[in-house]
Protein backbone atom coordinates (compact mmCIF):
# COMPACT_ATOMS: atom_id res chain seq x y z
CA UNK A 1 0.00 0.00 0.00
CA UNK A 2 2.85 2.64 1.05
CA UNK A 3 4.57 1.85 -2.07
CA UNK A 4 1.44 2.19 -4.58
CA UNK A 5 0.86 5.88 -2.70
CA UNK A 6 4.55 6.66 -3.62
CA UNK A 7 4.18 5.98 -6.86
CA UNK A 8 1.43 7.84 -7.53
CA UNK A 9 2.73 10.87 -5.97
CA UNK A 10 6.02 10.46 -7.98
CA UNK A 11 4.15 9.86 -11.42
CA UNK A 12 1.72 12.90 -10.53
CA UNK A 13 4.64 15.41 -10.11
CA UNK A 14 6.24 14.24 -12.90
CA UNK A 15 2.80 14.45 -14.81
CA UNK A 16 3.13 17.94 -14.18
CA UNK A 17 6.40 19.16 -14.51
CA UNK A 18 6.33 18.90 -18.34
CA UNK A 19 4.53 19.47 -21.24
CA UNK A 20 3.41 16.22 -23.61
CA UNK A 21 3.00 16.50 -26.79
CA UNK A 22 -0.19 16.09 -28.14
CA UNK A 23 -0.24 11.96 -29.11
CA UNK A 24 -3.76 12.59 -30.68
CA UNK A 25 -6.60 15.02 -31.63
CA UNK A 26 -9.70 15.62 -29.46
CA UNK A 27 -13.22 13.80 -29.05
CA UNK A 28 -11.45 10.86 -30.94
CA UNK A 29 -11.37 7.04 -30.15
CA UNK A 30 -8.13 7.59 -28.72
CA UNK A 31 -8.62 10.74 -26.80
CA UNK A 32 -11.64 9.07 -24.77
CA UNK A 33 -10.34 5.89 -24.19
CA UNK A 34 -7.23 7.77 -22.63
CA UNK A 35 -9.33 10.10 -20.91
CA UNK A 36 -11.40 7.52 -19.38
CA UNK A 37 -8.76 4.51 -18.67
CA UNK A 38 -5.90 7.20 -16.92
CA UNK A 39 -6.33 11.30 -17.02
CA UNK A 40 -9.67 11.05 -15.15
CA UNK A 41 -8.42 8.38 -12.54
CA UNK A 42 -4.77 10.30 -11.95
CA UNK A 43 -7.06 13.87 -11.96
CA UNK A 44 -9.15 11.84 -9.01
CA UNK A 45 -6.27 11.08 -7.34
CA UNK A 46 -5.08 14.20 -7.37
CA UNK A 47 -8.16 16.17 -6.46
CA UNK A 48 -8.19 13.97 -2.93
CA UNK A 49 -4.14 14.20 -2.81
CA UNK A 50 -4.55 18.37 -3.89
CA UNK A 51 -7.14 18.17 -0.97
CA UNK A 52 -5.00 16.62 1.78
CA UNK A 53 -2.44 18.93 1.13
CA UNK A 54 -4.45 22.17 0.92
CA UNK A 55 -6.28 21.44 4.49
CA UNK A 56 -2.66 20.35 6.02
CA UNK A 57 -0.91 23.95 4.58
CA UNK A 58 -4.47 25.74 5.49
CA UNK A 59 -2.44 26.97 8.74
CA UNK A 60 0.37 28.81 6.83
CA UNK A 61 -1.44 30.03 4.24
CA UNK A 62 -4.41 31.80 6.34
CA UNK A 63 -1.34 33.30 7.72
CA UNK A 64 -0.01 34.38 4.41
CA UNK A 65 -3.25 35.14 2.89
CA UNK A 66 -2.65 32.93 -0.28
CA UNK A 67 -5.18 30.50 0.92
CA UNK A 68 -7.10 31.26 -2.88
CA UNK A 69 -3.84 30.49 -4.61
CA UNK A 70 -3.44 27.37 -2.85
CA UNK A 71 -7.04 26.48 -3.17
CA UNK A 72 -6.74 26.73 -7.08
CA UNK A 73 -3.92 25.03 -7.46
CA UNK A 74 -4.08 21.91 -5.02
CA UNK A 75 -8.03 21.38 -4.86
CA UNK A 76 -10.24 23.56 -7.94
CA UNK A 77 -7.77 22.81 -10.76
CA UNK A 78 -7.42 19.33 -10.48
CA UNK A 79 -11.15 18.77 -9.71
CA UNK A 80 -12.24 20.66 -13.18
CA UNK A 81 -10.32 18.28 -14.80
CA UNK A 82 -11.52 15.70 -12.98
CA UNK A 83 -15.44 16.68 -12.82
CA UNK A 84 -15.97 19.30 -15.00
CA UNK A 85 -13.94 18.76 -18.61
CA UNK A 86 -15.83 17.48 -21.71
CA UNK A 87 -14.78 13.84 -22.07
CA UNK A 88 -11.86 13.18 -24.48
CA UNK A 89 -11.03 17.09 -24.54
CA UNK A 90 -7.62 16.46 -23.59
CA UNK A 91 -6.23 19.98 -25.22
CA UNK A 92 -7.92 21.91 -22.46
CA UNK A 93 -5.08 19.84 -19.84
CA UNK A 94 -2.15 21.46 -20.90
CA UNK A 95 -3.41 24.97 -20.02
Amino acid sequence: MRRTVVILVAAILLAGTSRPARAFDDNTFEAVAADIVVVRPFSFVATVLGSALFLVSLPVTAISKSTPQAAEALVLRPGRMTFTRPVGELSSLAD
